[in-house]
């Protein structure tokens, strides 16, 4: 069954949190927020920002409970009276954690909802929304001899800048938690998921199939050619080889995949220390074997470059067979590529 995202806003509350560093302080609401008129919009603006493929738990060690934004909300689940009280501690989180001089200040929107369905089963859930860019709105205005125009700055209904929604399933293990992060993909990045929140990924079919991908694609992009003397061709048929066996299988086995793939004994030998000192650095638990995610295939797919940029003058695009491209060096120094094919389109 698909997630998607239906629940009902019971209750809504608007801080300020700016940056710490630049002493921009925060600004408490001591009260919730009326709604009514802006909940189509927010259920929208919810809807547009989150997938339910990739999810996360809260973290911390060597216990969960230490977490303070887990024991805040976790207050707010047991006694809604709390929530005022319990965003505010949120806040004072964020503000702390907002240091980065990269780090822009912004409107933090928590949000309960009730009714909302993840893994056929229905909960209620918290939502925590940073609005952190501002975009401009033409209004119009009737007047006695027709209309005016006047701008409004405000909050745009596309797309949160950033946001969580963790339901209230699985307590003990951290919840259920989407997260996203439109504006930040830098150091700074980290302060909203792992700084604030504190999240890892749960270990389901989407974060196996996207992490061992980008194992495979970090292997072939960074440390291959540090090992063998291997081309740009060789190196961009090996990252569609590797997808290509994501979009072929319906599980995954290691082994197979390495055999399928690299099938050299020494680049197996090198992808396989390579792949061990990533998980090491990463903190990484990935099994040998699991239901391949064709979502997370999907979004992988788009960053596997396929594209062989010859100076300036050419892009050559390879979908194919390596067996229908050979690279030689003419006598006068030129380097060349043929191509072999059956059909011009």
């Amino acid at each position: 069954m698909e997630n998607t995202f239906n629940g009902k806003m019971d209750k809504l509350i608007v801080h300020f949190v700016g940056n710490k560093n630049n002493g921009e302080g925060v600004r408490f609401s001591s009260d919730e927020t009326v709604f009514e008129t802006v909940e189509e919009h927010f259920s929208l603006l919810v809807n547009n920002s989150f997938n339910f493929e990739e999810l996360y738990c809260f973290h911390f060690l060597p216990t969960v409970e230490l977490n303070p934004v887990y024991q805040f909300v976790k207050s707010i689940f047991e006694d809604k009276l709390t929530f005022v009280e319990q965003t505010q501690n949120c806040g004072r989180i964020l503000y702390d954690k907002s240091t980065h001089p990269k780090i822009k200040g912004g409107e933090l929107q928590v949000a309960y909802f009730k009714g909302c369905v993840i893994n056929e089963k229905t909960v209620d859930a918290i939502g925590f929304f940073k609005s952190e860019n501002k975009e401009t709105f033409l209004k119009v205005l009737t007047s006695k001899v027709g209309f005016d125009i006047e701008s409004e700055i405000g909050i745009a209904v596309k797309k949160f800048d950033k946001g969580c929604l963790i339901f209230n399933t699985k307590e003990k293990d951290g919840y259920l938690v989407s997260v996203i992060d439109n504006t930040n993909r830098g150091d700074e990045a980290q302060y909203w998921k792992d700084e604030f929140l504190g999240l890892k990924p749960i270990a389901n079919e989407f974060h196996q199939t996207n992490a061992f991908l980008g194992i495979a694609k970090n292997f072939v992009t960074k440390q291959l050619s540090e090992d063998f003397e291997v081309s740009k061709a060789d190196k961009i048929d090996l990252l569609n080889r590797s997808v290509n066996y994501f979009k072929t299988h319906e599980s995954f086995d290691k082994e197979e995949f390495e055999q399928d793939v690299f099938q050299d004994a020494g680049i197996i030998k090198s992808f396989q220390n390579f792949d061990s000192i990533y998980r090491e650095d990463n903190n990484l638990e990935l099994a040998h074997s699991f239901e391949i995610s064709p979502e997370a295939v999907k979004k992988q797919a788009k960053v596997f470059k396929s594209v062989l940029k010859l100076d300036k003058n050419f892009h050559i695009y390879i979908h194919g067979s390596r067996d229908l491209i050979e690279q030689g060096i003419e006598n006068d120094g030129r380097k060349f590529y043929k191509i072999y094919y059956k059909d011009e389109s």
